[in-house]
C-alpha cells in the first residue's frame, strides 16, 4: 500500500511558490500542498484559492502548530529564511528552504545546527542541481572529455527595473550576488567539486548600499581558476551560463539554471564540437521528488546544510572582497 503523500505548507504568498512548489506538487503524487499562511490573511485566501490549496492558517506561527503538516516550503524575504526555517525546524517540520540559505554565513550555521538537533530533513531550494543536466555534464569531466579542467565560469544577469521589489532591499538581505550570484557560486563550487578561496571581487552599488551588480575570481586549492558575474541591473543585462575550460577541450552551457525551459550543451574535445539537449522534467519537479526520497527514505541530497553553509561563506567572502558596507 502507497504512503500518505508528504503534507506541506508554505510560509508566505510568494510569487515563485506556484512555479517551485504547488504546479512540481500536482506532478508529483508523493507530496501535497496543504496549507499556505501570509502576512496578510485576504491574501493567503486569494492565493490558497486560486491554486486549489485546502487550509488557509491566519499565521506563520499557526502554520506551524498544524499537526497535519509534515513538511515547510520557505520562500520569505533573505533575512527571514534562517528565523523561520528554525522555528519550523524546533515544530518538528522538515524544511526546504528557498535560495539564498540565509542571510550570511553565521545564520546558515545555526540553520544546520537547528536541524541536527530536530533531527529533520533541510535543504536549500538550489533546483537546477536536480536536473538531469547536471549529471550529464559531470560525466562529460569525469570521462577526461576535455582533459584537466583549468578554469570554470558562471554567469547569471538579469534586469529587475522594479524600485519596489525586496531584492533591492538591504535590511531583506537584498542584492545581486543574494539574488542571482549565489546560483553562480553553487554551479562552480558543484562543477569543480571543491572550495573556492575569493581573490577579488568588484560590485556595484545602489545608493542604498545594495549590490546591483558583482564580478568575483576565484581559485581553488589544486590552482583550477574561475570567475562569475551576477547582476540585476547592469549592462550584461541577461546572461545565463556556465563555461569549464580544460586542457584539451572545452564545455559549455547556456542557461544551467532552468534548463526545463530551454537549454544548450556544447562540447569541443580534438575530436570535434557537438551539441547536446539532456532531457528531463522541470528543475523543480527534480527537487520536489528528491525532497521527498530524504525525509520518507533518508536519501542523501546535494543541496543539504553542511553545503548551504560552504556556498554561503564563498557570498560572505565575495562580500568582504569587494568591500560592501556594513
Amino acid at each position: 500500500m502507497a504512503a500518505d503523500p508528504l503534507r506541506l505548507g508554505i510560509l508566505g504568498a510568494a510569487h515563485i511558490a506556484p512555479m517551485a512548489l504547488v504546479r512540481p506538487a500536482q506532478r508529483v503524487p508523493e507530496a501535497t500542498v496543504l496549507a499556505v499562511a501570509a502576512r496578510d490573511p485576504e491574501r493567503a485566501r486569494r492565493f490558497a484559492a486560486r491554486h486549489g490549496i485546502p487550509r488557509v492558517h491566519p499565521s506563520y506561527d499557526a502554520l506551524l502548530a498544524d499537526a497535519e503538516i509534515d513538511a515547510i516550503y520557505n520562500p520569505l524575504p533573505n533575512s527571514l529564511h534562517a528565523p523561520w526555517t528554525i522555528r519550523a525546524l524546533a515544530a518538528g517540520k522538515h524544511v526546504l528552504c528557498e535560495k539564498p540559505f540565509a542571510a550570511n554565513a553565521a545564520e546558515a550555521e545555526e540553520m544546520a545546527r537547528a536541524a541536527e538537533r530536530a533531527g529533520r530533513v533541510l535543504v536549500e531550494a538550489f533546483h537546477w542541481r536536480y536536473h538531469p543536466l547536471f549529471a550529464r555534464v559531470r560525466a562529460i569531466l569525469d570521462a577526461g572529455e576535455i582533459g584537466q579542467v583549468r578554469h570554470l565560469e558562471a554567469h547569471f544577469c538579469i534586469p529587475l527595473p522594479l524600485p519596489n521589489d525586496i531584492r533591492w532591499r538591504k535590511d531583506l538581505a537584498g542584492g545581486a550576488l543574494m539574488d542571482t550570484g549565489c546560483y553562480t557560486v553553487s554551479v562552480l563550487r558543484h562543477l569543480a567539486g571543491a572550495e573556492p578561496e575569493v581573490v577579488s571581487a568588484q560590485g556595484w552599488w545602489t545608493r542604498g548600499g545594495v549590490d546591483r551588480a558583482m564580478g568575483a575570481s576565484l581559485r581553488f586549492p589544486d590552482g583550477r581558476t574561475a570567475r562569475l558575474t551576477c547582476s540585476l541591473f547592469s549592462a550584461w543585462l541577461l546572461r545565463a551560463s556556465a563555461t569549464v575550460e580544460g586542457s584539451a577541450g572545452r564545455v559549455s552551457v547556456f542557461n544551467p539554471i532552468a534548463p526545463h525551459f530551454y537549454h544548450r550543451l556544447r562540447v569541443l574535445t580534438p575530436a570535434g564540437t557537438r551539441s547536446e539537449r539532456v532531457a528531463g522534467p522541470s528543475t523543480y519537479e527534480c527537487q520536489l521528488r528528491a525532497f521527498v526520497a530524504a525525509v520518507r527514505d533518508g536519501a542523501p541530497v546535494p543541496t543539504g546544510p553542511a553545503d548551504a553553509v560552504k556556498n554561503m561563506r564563498v557570498i560572505d567572502a565575495i562580500y568582504a572582497a569587494a568591500g560592501r558596507r556594513v
